[in-house]
């Protein structure tokens, strides 16, 4: 009997040496982008001369776009051709990243390093999530995106501190992305050889799929299920705007917070801390998020967790000590953890498992679309008032989206949307 055709069991404790090691994997992937969110905008003025934010900033804004496109196609490759082939592909796009990097002669090869960091992110990223949702059904999903999203997030906090050590000790290259190039290795050759195909796992899913109250059927084309994702579908339209919201703060802290913190007058060391502060405490926090949320619910999750990040964006806006900036930080990576990995359970609530790969990729698509809009909207607040007023606007966007899930998502959760819905 060949190994697809083997029965096939759902769950964390009866999949955890594959689950294990696609935690290991998106780690790697994290740490891609990671090696970037210290030194890069620092790079910018100190190696290139960009002294324009809006300038700056086009390294994240065309990673965004292509990792949103990406993304979109992903989920759709991986439904028809297999989770593994895809992985594998993301991997080869990343080994050219940190090399291009380090011989850039202007920053245009910068900003093409970010376009095939794009393609990476779109297909690992994607594929990660989709396995292990394949792995351990449907009961444990935001268990699962938790841990997905702690080690993704875990690792760019690592990456970052540890590029800014790097660099504080041995220049802005090409130590700090020597790491990224290990990164992509061990990433490549673990997928290659480790990494079983789950979609076994899709097949057998779907002949017992039950539908919840707010679900739809399977057969979907994709123009159905971009439409259901975008707009036709309450819970699915909110979580897609919510997700735009998450990563447009994403995308302007990405660039403009670490210049923030070296205005203050801190060495690099120093602002790579702070930088990592966030996604440390986002991805820590996301291994108790994702698990509550299959106890609780989602819906109050994402809203709580968006108005927690508008909190904490407030309080990097108004301080000007390492002390209120750490707190902020903490504040604004607790709620990034409450709704990160809450919104892709919500989705996988919502698809049916035929095209739940097509659902999260047209979720992907929205939400790191707002990499690029919060690239664009930071750098041009920052340039035509401050990085201030460009941190305070996106912290009243990010409120604004939490009040939106709020009124408009249904819970998703079997079981809780007698109460909820």
């Amino acid at each position: 009997m060949s190994r697809i055709d083997t029965p096939v069991r759902f769950g964390l404790r009866e999949n955890l040496p594959q689950f294990v090691l696609l935690v290991a994997v998106n780690a790697l992937v994290g740490g891609m982008i990671g090696q970037e969110r210290t030194v890069l905008p620092l790079l910018a003025e100190a190696e290139f001369g960009i002294a324009g934010y809006t300038a700056m900033l086009s390294f994240i804004l065309v990673f965004g776009l292509t990792k949103a496109i990406v993304n979109y196609f992903a989920g759709t490759l991986a439904d028809r051709f297999g989770r593994k082939p895809v992985l594998l592909t993301g991997w080869l796009f990343a080994i050219p990243v940190p090399l291009v990097l380090i011989w850039a002669p202007s920053w245009g090869w910068v900003v093409f390093a970010n376009v095939l960091l794009g393609v990476n992110q779109g297909l690992t990223w994607s594929v990660t999530v989709l396995m292990k949702i394949d792995l351990v059904g449907p009961h444990r999903r935001g268990t699962a995106m938790g841990f997905n999203e702690a080690a993704g997030y875990g690792a760019v906090a690592a990456a970052a501190w540890a590029t800014g050590a790097i660099a504080d000790a041995a220049g802005l290259r090409p130590a700090p992305f020597l790491l990224g190039l290990a990164f992509a290795a061990l990433g490549l050759g673990l997928s290659a050889i480790f990494v079983r195909e789950t979609a076994g796992h899709v097949r057998q899913e779907a002949v017992n799929h039950v539908a919840p109250s707010a679900g739809h059927g399977a057969d979907l084309t994709r123009r159905q299920v971009f439409a259901l994702a975008t707009w036709r579908d309450r819970s699915l339209s909110a979580a897609s705007q919510a997700g735009l919201v998450n990563n447009l703060n994403e995308g302007m802290a990405w660039g403009l917070l670490p210049v923030f913190f070296a205005a203050g007058g801190f060495g690099l060391t120093t602002v790579g801390l702070l930088t990592a502060i966030a996604p440390a405490v986002w991805g820590i926090g996301q291994l108790g998020t994702g698990a509550l949320s299959d106890r609780l619910g989602r819906k109050w999750l994402i809203a709580g967790g968006q108005f927690t990040e508008a909190a904490g964006l407030l309080v990097i806006a108004l301080g000007d000590t390492f002390a209120v900036w750490a707190l902020g930080s903490a504040l604004f990576g607790a709620g990034t953890a409450m709704a990160y990995p809450t919104l892709i359970a919500a989705v996988g609530d919502v698809a049916h498992p035929s095209w739940r790969g097509a659902a999260v990729g047209v979720y992907r698509l929205w939400r790191d679309v707002g990499f690029a809009v919060g690239a664009l909207l930071a750098g041009v607040l920052a340039d035509a008032y401050s990085i201030t007023t460009a941190i305070m606007i996106v912290a009243l966007v990010t409120a604004l989206s939490g009040l939106d899930v709020a009124v408009r998502m249904r819970e998703t959760l079997v079981g809780q949307q007698a109460t909820t819905a």
